[in-house]
């Protein structure tokens, strides 16, 4: 027999041990797919049998909302308001109480906190690589262990875990909702990876989890999202255009519309003091972009040639801390300022009350934001309430959303550079107190469009279907 016409009954014989294995991996895959969906239709039904149990204790439908940093930052009586949380060190009323004297909310009703013990499984620093991913199946066990807990009727991603969606779904039975408030991953980050010249195994990375990401989020049958920017993200992931809406976040603008404006003064800024105030309103965070700022800032004094002119420009840093990476943030912050030599110009108030911000606010002449793409903008909403000329960065929710015109007339002003914010600064300084009283009481009216009221009125709007199917 030659070596071909053996190479030939081998492969004969090889087929047909192929041939001979396939049946068998067939009937094993059909019994293991016949397992998977009965584990899944008897996990379905053991949590419905759990909520029904729990509604006809209760006598009325519950809703949760999945917040696992609830205490780092109301619902109608008519149903019982759950929160899952991992914060471990406090107690519900602690919670409440945070909420009161951060937001100045009470809530009506009792609201019951569920704890999630796992918390870590959605930080950053557990995934040193592959964050993205990996904080993503990490809230999927955060999410089973929430649904295991409580089994709500109605189930609120309030924070972004689109992963967890499916699961409250499909095996809780919920109805699920969602309200955005920036997406995991947008269509800018994939064309930055793309422009970048990244390895191939990263692009598909990014691509794959995209994919992954928005059939996640797909399963929401009510979407919500806080500004034009954010839905252009998620219409073009989530391809849920018939059930997306935008609900403006709530911003505490009643807290600065209650006080009158403050009129300026010949030859000095609101607060009567001789000085043009332009404050920076935000967390010391990078994406916040202080540098930018600072940069601009020196362009301006540069400007002024006289040294009273100069002597009468102040540039306000405020914000919060959160830890120490923040505080070395602002170290490094203000060894640009003397560097640049504008150190004498420069005040940084940090982690200050309430009471105080509004203070700050209510007297300066500019209030500044140079984050680029803000997703919203709330701080931007605030300098605009208190009577702030707004200059913002020409992207994201301030440009599309918030520092529009109204009645016919400019809000604010945007720029997108060093320079052009340099440019801006002088412009608004220049403007004749008349003028610029226009633009912020035009601001001011327009900033009511942003009200906890509002908030209350649009999310009830947008989850009105949902409630509907609930009270059946």
């Amino acid at each position: 027999m030659s070596g071909h016409d053996q190479l030939a009954l081998c492969l004969c014989e090889f087929t047909r041990l192929l041939w001979k294995l396939l049946l068998p991996l067939v009937v094993l895959t059909v019994l293991l797919l016949a397992v998977m969906v009965l584990l899944v239709a008897g996990m379905r039904l053991w949590f419905q049998a759990s909520r029904n149990a729990r509604r006809a204790r209760d006598g009325r439908p519950t809703v949760a909302f999945f917040h696992p940093y609830c205490n780092a930052g109301g619902g109608r009586e008519r149903v019982n308001i759950v929160v899952y949380t991992g914060d471990q060190d406090v107690t519900g009323g602690e919670i409440l109480e945070g909420a009161r004297r951060r937001f100045d909310i009470a809530l009506l009703g009792t609201v019951e906190f569920v704890f999630l013990a796992h918390r870590m499984l959605v930080e950053p620093g557990l995934f040193p690589h592959f964050t993205l991913l990996g904080q993503s199946v990490g809230s999927v066990f955060l999410g089973w262990d929430a649904l295991v807990q409580c089994v709500p009727d109605l189930y609120v991603d309030s924070m972004g875990y689109a992963f967890t969606l499916p699961i409250f779904r499909y095996l809780g039975g919920c109805s699920v909702a969602s309200y955005v408030h920036y997406p995991t991953i947008t269509t800018d980050m994939l064309s930055v990876v793309s422009e970048r010249n990244h390895s191939a195994a990263k692009l598909v990375y990014y691509c794959m989890f995209a994919v992954l990401y928005g059939t996640a989020g797909s399963c929401s049958q009510l979407v919500m999202v806080n500004s034009s920017w954010t839905l252009d993200h998620i219409l073009a992931l989530w391809r849920a255009r018939d059930r997306t809406s935008i609900v403006y976040p709530p911003c505490a603008v009643e807290h600065f519309l209650d006080a009158p404006l403050l009129e300026e003064e010949d030859g000095g800024g609101r607060g009567g003091q001789g000085e043009e105030e332009a404050p920076l309103l935000g967390g010391f965070r990078p994406e916040k972009d202080h540098w930018l700022q600072i940069r601009a800032f020196k362009k301006l004094v540069d400007r002024r040639v006289s040294l009273r002119d100069r002597e009468s420009l102040r540039l306000v840093l405020v914000g919060g801390c959160r830890n120490q990476e923040d505080q070395d943030r602002v170290l490094m912050l203000r060894g640009l300022c003397q560097e640049l030599g504008v150190g004498e110009h420069v005040d940084f108030r940090l982690n200050v009350p309430f009471e105080e911000l509004k203070r700050e606010l209510r007297s300066a002449t500019i209030g500044l934001h140079t984050m680029w793409n803000e997703h919203f903008g709330i701080g931007v909403v605030e300098c605009m309430a208190a009577g702030a000329v707004v200059l913002a960065h020409k992207s994201g929710g301030p440009r599309r959303d918030i520092v529009v015109p109204f009645e016919g007339g400019p809000t604010g002003f945007l720029a997108d550079d060093e320079d052009g914010f340099a440019d801006a600064m002088d412009r608004i300084l220049r403007l004749a107190p008349g003028q610029r009283a226009d633009i912020r009481r035009r601001a001011r009216q327009s900033a009511a469009r942003f009200s906890d009221r509002e908030f209350e009125a649009c999310f009830l709007a947008a989850m009105e279907p949902l409630m509907n199917t609930l009270e059946r």
